[in-house]
C-alpha cells in the first residue's frame, strides 16, 4: 500500500506546474543571491573630509582611506556647517576632520589628532564604518613610524609586531559563514513545511475525508506524504552542496557522512513540526500564517545573522527550543572546523529529543475518523 501511495505523491508533484520549478529555482536563488545580499561587510561608506592642515601627510592619509575600498569620498568640505548639512541630507555617512598642524604634530611629537563623526541612525553601519576608519588610521600611523625609523637608520628595538592568524576562515569571507546556514534553511522549507502544506491541502480539497474511510493506516498515509519530500529534500541538499563547491569553492572540512546523518535526523524533526501544524490547521491560509510565524522566530534566533552568544540572556534561553540553531551549528562546525561526530553530541542529543517529542505530538494530535 505504501508503495502505491508514494508513487501517487510523486505523480502529483510532477503534474504540478509550480512545485518542480520551485525545487530548482529556489535553491539557485538562495545559494547564488543570498550569500552576496546577506553580507555583514559594509562597503561604500560615504565620508566627507575637512582638511584644515592641507599638508602632504594629510593628503596621503585621505588617499589611503579612499583607496581602501570601504569608503567613498563624498566631498572635501571647507567648514563644519557644510559637513553637518551633508550628514543631515544623507549625502555623507561619516565626517573626518583633520586638525590644523596635523603634519607638524605628527613629525615633532609623534601624535596628531583627528575627529571622526558618524551618522548613527544605522547603528551597524556607523559602528563598522568607524571601526574600519580607526583601523586604517592605525595602519597609517604604523606605516609612518616604520618609514621614519628606516630614514633615521635606527630600527626601533623592542617593537612588538602583531600578525593575526584567523583560523577556519582565514580570509574573513562572510559567504563561507552564510552558505552552510542557507542549506539548513532550504532543508527546513522542503522537508518540513511543504509536506505540511500538502496535508492541509488534502483537507481543504475534501480528499482527506475519503482517505479517512479507507483501510489506509494513518501512519502509512502520513509516511507517504513525508517520504517524497524527504527524497526531494536530500536531492536539493546535495545540489546545494555541489553549488557551494562549484561557486564558492567551499568543501566540508569534516565528514560528509556526518552532515548527511544530521540532515536525516533534522528532516525527521522539521517533518514532525510540520505535521503538528497541519493537524491543527483547517486551511492553507492558517497553516501558512502559523509556519511564517515560527519560521521568522527560528531564523532570527538561530544564529543565522548574529551569534547566539551575543544575544541577551533571556533570548539565549529561548534558543534552547529552536531546532534550527542546532543543525546550523553542526553545518558550520563540520564545514569550517571539520568537527567529528564525537564533538557534536550535544546537538545530536537535542535533535533526537526534538524528533521524539514533535513526532509523538504529531501522531497523538492526528485524528482519523473511521
Amino acid at each position: 500500500m505504501l508503495k502505491y501511495l508514494i508513487e501517487k505523491e510523486f505523480k502529483q508533484i510532477r503534474r504540478n506546474s509550480f512545485l518542480p520549478r520551485l525545487f530548482v529555482m529556489m535553491p539557485l536563488m538562495m545559494m547564488l543571491v543570498m550569500p552576496w545580499a546577506a553580507n555583514q561587510e559594509i562597503r561604500g561608506v560615504k565620508v566627507c573630509i575637512i582638511d584644515h592642515d592641507r599638508s602632504t601627510l594629510s593628503e596621503r592619509m585621505v588617499h589611503k582611506i579612499v583607496s581602501s575600498g570601504y569608503f567613498t569620498l563624498a566631498g572635501m568640505a571647507e567648514e563644519n556647517g557644510e559637513t553637518l548639512r551633508s550628514i543631515e541630507d544623507g549625502s555623507a555617512d561619516m565626517i573626518l576632520e583633520i586638525q590644523p598642524g596635523f603634519e607638524r604634530d605628527l613629525v615633532n611629537e609623534g601624535v596628531a589628532n583627528v575627529l571622526i563623526s558618524a551618522n548613527a541612525v544605522n547603528g551597524v553601519k556607523s559602528g563598522l564604518g568607524s571601526s574600519y576608519l580607526v583601523s586604517i588610521l592605525a595602519g597609517y600611523g604604523e606605516e609612518l613610524r616604520d618609514e621614519y625609523a628606516r630614514d633615521a637608520a635606527n630600527p626601533a628595538s623592542g617593537q612588538v609586531e602583531v600578525i593575526p592568524q584567523y583560523r577556519f576562515n582565514p580570509h574573513l569571507d562572510y559567504k563561507v559563514f552564510m552558505v552552510p546556514a542557507l542549506m539548513v534553511m532550504l532543508l527546513t522549507l522542503f522537508s518540513g513545511f511543504i509536506p505540511a502544506l500538502n496535508i492541509v491541502g488534502e483537507k481543504e480539497a475534501g480528499t482527506m475525508e475519503q482517505i479517512n474511510v479507507t483501510p489506509v493506516k494513518k501512519f502509512v498515509f502520513v509516511l507517504s506524504k513525508l517520504i517524497p519530500c524527504w527524497v526531494i529534500g536530500f536531492a536539493v541538499f546535495t545540489f546545494c552542496m555541489g553549488l557551494a563547491v562549484w561557486v564558492y569553492s567551499l568543501v566540508p572540512a569534516g565528514s560528509v557522512l556526518t552532515i548527511y546523518l544530521f540532515a536525516s535526523l533534522y528532516m525527521v524533526v522539521v517533518s514532525g513540526m510540520g505535521l503538528v501544524i497541519s493537524n491543527y490547521s483547517a486551511t492553507m491560509q492558517q497553516a501558512l500564517f502559523v509556519m511564517f510565524f515560527f519560521l521568522i522566530i527560528f531564523i532570527l534566533m538561530s544564529g543565522l545573522f548574529t551569534p547566539v552568544s551575543s544575544m541577551p540572556v533571556w533570548a539565549q534561553r529561548v534558543t534552547v527550543v529552536n531546532p534550527l540553531k542546532y543543525f546550523m551549528q553542526v553545518m558550520r562546525l563540520v564545514y569550517l572546523k571539520g568537527s567529528a561526530f564525537r564533538e557534536l553530541w550535544p546537538q545530536f542529543a537535542a535533535l533526537v529529543c526534538f524528533a521524539v517529542v514533535l513526532n509523538t505530538w504529531a501522531v497523538l494530535s492526528y485524528k482519523k475518523n473511521d
